[in-house]
């Protein structure tokens, strides 16, 4: 019984800890949006799609996250308009985060090359708890060994609250290079099961720089199509004593693109951290205005038979003829 309750309680603070995380995406590059709120409306056209990954799907502590997302783009606003939705699970302890964000992305003309795109975000969150699966120091009798079914807990009665969230971002981009820049949670929202409590959310830092370009400027090579592209992309996240560095590089033929990245923990905080946590490998369809991707994550860790992590990811571009001047070309129009 004593296992038993220390066992809930240390699944409560370990949760609690890295739950203050936000999930990251392996295919960051295919919706870049999960990143940075000055993606919005980048390919001056409208632009939906959806996003799911399973992470360590053989352990006990599965975790489930969904992203779905819509732009536009206003020629008269000058401006990009978006709303997403992030659903965040755990299967063990219950554990679930819902997010909705409202972008907002404006365009200033640098040159005829380069354009800057400053941004906003605005969300609304929702955290719960499994409390109810718990068993509490006062609902144990320690005389007679029985254990009471309810618990006058503070925490169990707060298993469930709501919170607002700010966060910046900007894009400087030309149609072969990006590079952008964003901050999220500056408002730092408490995150904090009890009332008394002021627990807040960490800051979220990324960084992301990336370059396309067509394989015949470089290389004469007849045996690809003409329209095959080359990408290079890294991005750097930090968050409290968090941090992460994504390498990626891929190739993108008319229908047909895959690639693969590496994942790193460049400042370690142990001495048995891998600088190398995961390699992942990726590739995708393309059929006219729909785009499949397929990813998975391969463990460099000492975690155990996890089963790695899986995304798949489905986009939507409504006008394939749109002239997106200036706008990172993740999507082909061929």
């Amino acid at each position: 019984m004593k296992f038993r309750l220390f066992f809930t309680l240390l699944c409560c603070f370990f949760f609690a800890q890295s739950k203050a995380q936000d999930p990251i995406f392996t295919q960051y590059f295919i919706i870049p949006e999960t990143l940075n709120p000055a993606y919005s409306g980048f390919l001056e056209t409208t632009y939906a799609g959806a996003l799911h990954r399973s992470q360590w799907p053989d352990l006990d502590l599965k975790i489930d996250t969904d992203y779905a997302f819509l732009n536009t783009w206003s020629e008269g606003m000058n401006s990009g308009l978006g709303g997403s939705i992030l659903s965040h699970r755990e299967n063990n302890t219950h554990y679930s985060f819902t997010q909705l964000n409202l972008n907002y992305a404006y365009r200033v003309t640098l040159n005829d090359n380069w354009y800057f795109r400053p941004a906003i975000e605005i969300g609304f969150g929702t955290k719960s708890f499994g409390f109810g699966g718990l068993v509490l120091s006062d609902q144990i009798n320690i005389g007679s060994g029985v254990i009471n079914p309810v618990s006058g807990d503070p925490v169990v009665l707060n298993d469930k609250f709501n919170f607002f969230d700010f966060s910046v971002g900007m894009l400087v981009n030309s149609e072969e290079a990006w590079f952008g820049l964003s901050l999220k949670h500056i408002n730092k929202p408490n995150i904090s099961f009890a009332d008394e409590k002021n627990l807040p959310l960490d800051m979220f830092f990324s960084a992301n720089v990336g370059y396309e370009f067509l394989v015949v400027d470089y290389l004469d090579v007849v045996a690809f199509p003409y329209e095959t592209k080359f990408q290079v992309s890294a991005n750097y996240m930090n968050q409290g004593q968090y941090n992460r560095l994504d390498l990626g590089t891929s190739i993108m033929f008319r229908t047909v693109f895959f690639g693969v990245s590496t994942a790193m923990n460049p400042w370690t905080k142990a001495e048995d951290s891998h600088l190398v946590t995961s390699v992942n490998f990726f590739g995708g369809l393309q059929y006219e205005h729909l785009k499949f991707g397929l990813s998975h994550d391969f463990s460099t860790s000492k975690i155990g038979n996890s089963g790695g992590i899986y995304e798949l990811s489905l986009t939507y571009q409504f006008d394939l003829d749109v002239k997106c001047f200036g706008c990172p070309n993740y999507e082909s129009k061929y």
